[in-house]
């Protein structure tokens, strides 16, 4: 029996690859991402005075936009657009710092060295004032939740229909590939959109989120991110042969979600030998323009890259399970028209015997 677990295990190369890489895999990636130390907070500096009181704090402030003329209103739409995380204003007494309280380790540490400088600045921070952890920490676990939901349940669809042998069956419908994935996901599209709108409502009541910005903004970026993890659902399960190997890459995909998408430690202090993976998940873009929409007020003109890479991460997903999905069919109609081709063969052999 030991001898035979080995064999089996020697074939099947996906669970090899989860047994042996994923460890490793996960050593790596989680040593260098589990960091919540920000070495450097993106400021801004507008005024003379503004940019002397920069000088004088240690170097923490990297400051990256210089405007002499800005005022109170250009630092906020600085914040709110997620250009810079400080902005420093000239004025008439001490120095006004605005702090993104959004970008709430970056917060945090821009507040303790600004309170150095004692009363030559007057700090504000914007967005969540308290630096509360659930304010920031709720938009991101929305998307979570609906990844874990979405990509978990959605990759047994297909899967299942292989195991019950009613994949061949699905090849002799009139419908095309296309067809088959909207059907697929659009169950669980309205059941996961459900499950959005209960778990936001829950956030903001339970925990006193604000939700500053446009419902319709939201809606449209949740809308565009269960489209691509339901479609990451399917598709797991065209690579898969069972159940037990889609919820394995399930997994496996939602393991880098949860520690690169900046959710728990900041994409700031992810060095970028791995940082990089980050912009290729979509819970990073979801979680900037659900914290953007909720906490920042923050609109389509400073949100669209956000909403234009998810939108390209769904037609790649979803054109990648219909091209799966096809190729999954042509063995069944392959083996149908063989067996028709056949009868018709055999026919003549039994008539001229």
């Amino acid at each position: 029996m030991i001898l035979k677990e080995f064999r089996e295990l020697r074939r099947d190369r996906r669970t090899m690859a989860m047994l042996i890489v994923l460890p490793i895999l996960l050593l790596v990636v989680f040593g260098y991402a589990a960091n919540f130390n920000v070495e450097t907070v993106g400021a801004a500096t507008l005024g003379p005075q503004a940019q002397q009181l920069a000088d004088t704090v240690p170097d923490v402030l990297d400051v990256q936009v210089v405007d002499a003329e800005g005022d109170d209103d250009t630092a906020r739409a600085m914040l709110r657009d997620n250009e810079v995380d400080v902005a420093l204003v000239t004025g008439s007494g001490p120095v006004r710092a605005y702090v993104d309280g959004s970008a709430l380790f970056a917060a945090q540490k821009a507040t303790a060295v600004l309170a150095q400088a004692g009363d030559q600045v007057s700090v504000e921070v914007l967005y969540n004032p308290d630096l509360t952890t659930a304010w920031v920490m709720v938009p991101s676990i929305t998307g979570l939740i609906l990844m874990f939901i979405g990509t978990v349940v959605t990759s047994i669809g297909l899967v299942r229909e292989r195991e019950n042998g009613t994949l061949e069956q699905l090849a002799v419908m009139p419908l095309r590939p296309s067809s088959v994935i909207v059907g697929k996901i659009t169950p669980y599209f309205v059941l996961a959109a459900l499950d959005m709108t209960i778990v936001t409502v829950l956030g903001v009541l339970l925990f006193d989120v604000p939700f500053n910005g446009n419902v319709a903004l939201f809606a449209l970026g949740a809308a565009l991110f269960l489209f691509v993890v339901l479609g990451i659902g399917v598709f797991i399960s065209t690579v898969s042969q069972t159940a037990g190997q889609s919820i394995q890459l399930a997994f496996f995909f939602l393991l880098p979600q949860i520690l690169l998408s900046g959710m728990i430690f900041p994409l700031d202090a992810i060095p970028w030998g791995v940082r990089w993976i980050s912009y290729l998940l979509p819970l990073t873009y979801y979680t900037n323009i659900a914290q953007g929409v909720m906490l920042r007020d923050a609109g389509l003109d400073s949100l669209w890259l956000s909403f234009l890479v998810l939108t390209g991460m769904a037609l790649v997903v979803f054109l990648g399970a219909v091209l799966r999905f096809r190729r999954d069919l042509a063995p069944g109609r392959r083996r149908r028209h063989g067996r028709h081709e056949g009868g018709h063969a055999e026919v003549p052999e039994v008539e001229a015997a």
